[in-house]
């Protein structure tokens, strides 16, 4: 087996088999949600009745959950098997329930099923989606291996998950460029994501270190890895609310703000032990984040 295994079935002298749920598992699809989310913020906020361009739409969610990022997640996983087999021995790879080769197996065959329902929908789908899978396998995978620091693989993982879906989504409901206002919106929902990267970083401190990853909480110790991402997920949302201000959108602003307002009372509970609360914060302050992100989402819309 090419994988580090450290689960009693190998020690057993028995040889795992792959099952759909361990497959399934190695696509983590709660991870799906992010990136479609996210391109729903940009159905939103092109302004194109749903009922007109529908099957794109669901294409189109199909594409950013269940095809990129489930190919980003399981090719994740294949280049980080030896990492996991230290951090989360459980997983699927490290514990021989996907054996052998076959998680890179699987990441490779969704990559091509990826590539093949974008191309239908059209040159913005395909074309974020070629950019989408690049910046997937170029965070996991050698020579580039973005992950290797914090800094970039974090941008490349927020692109991933907010900016690049947000921008598919208004470009294929509207069949061309999106416009500044999109692309500064979801640029800046981007960034913030940044800082919820991190605290993602938080429960692979040990696998990280010892492996040669410079993750920010191996870079900038856990209480600066915590401030970096705090700082990152609000300044982003204090020029959203600046700009939803300056366009004459009140009420959309205020909404921003006081989620904002709220995350912030939530990063004070965080940073009291921010690993132990990094999870507590990402069911709580995350979920306000991404409501803000539809609530900006529609001020777009207003704007149409």
């Amino acid at each position: 087996m090419n994988t580090a295994t450290t689960s009693s079935w190998s020690s057993a002298g028995v040889k795992p088999r792959s099952t759909m749920p361990a497959a399934l598992e190695l696509m983590k699809p709660i991870t799906w949600f992010a990136p479609m989310w996210a391109f729903g913020c940009g159905v939103v906020s092109s302004g194109v009745p749903l009922a007109d361009r529908w099957w794109l739409v669901i294409l189109g969610v199909l594409l950013a959950g269940p095809l990129v990022c489930g190919t980003s997640q399981a090719a994740n996983d294949w280049f980080d098997r030896h990492v996991d087999a230290i951090n989360e021995p459980d997983r699927p790879i490290p514990s021989g329930r996907v054996p052998g080769r076959r998680g890179l197996h699987i990441a490779i065959g969704w990559t091509v099923v990826s590539l093949l329902v974008a191309a239908l929908l059209g040159r913005w789908g395909f074309g974020a989606a070629v950019a989408g899978l690049a910046l997937a396998w170029s965070y996991s995978a050698p020579p580039l291996r973005l992950k290797r620091n914090g800094w970039l693989g974090n941008s490349a993982c927020a692109a991933c998950y907010e900016g690049l879906p947000w921008i598919t989504g208004a470009a294929i409901m509207t069949a061309s460029r999106p416009d500044w206002h999109v692309f500064a919106m979801a640029g800046l929902y981007s960034a913030g994501a940044h800082g919820i990267m991190t605290l993602n970083d938080f429960k692979s401190v040990e696998g990280d270190r010892q492996t040669g990853i410079f993750s920010l909480p191996v870079l900038l110790g856990v209480e600066g890895a915590g401030n970096a991402a705090c700082l990152a997920m609000a300044l982003p949302q204090v020029m959203v609310v600046a700009l939803l201000l300056a366009g004459g959108f009140v009420t959309f602003g205020f909404v921003v703000m006081l989620l904002l307002m709220a995350q912030l009372l939530l990063m004070v509970r965080l940073m009291r032990n921010p690993r132990q609360n990094a999870p507590w914060y990402n069911a709580t302050g995350t979920s306000l984040y991404v409501i803000g992100m539809l609530v900006t989402a529609f001020a777009l819309r207003m704007m149409r």
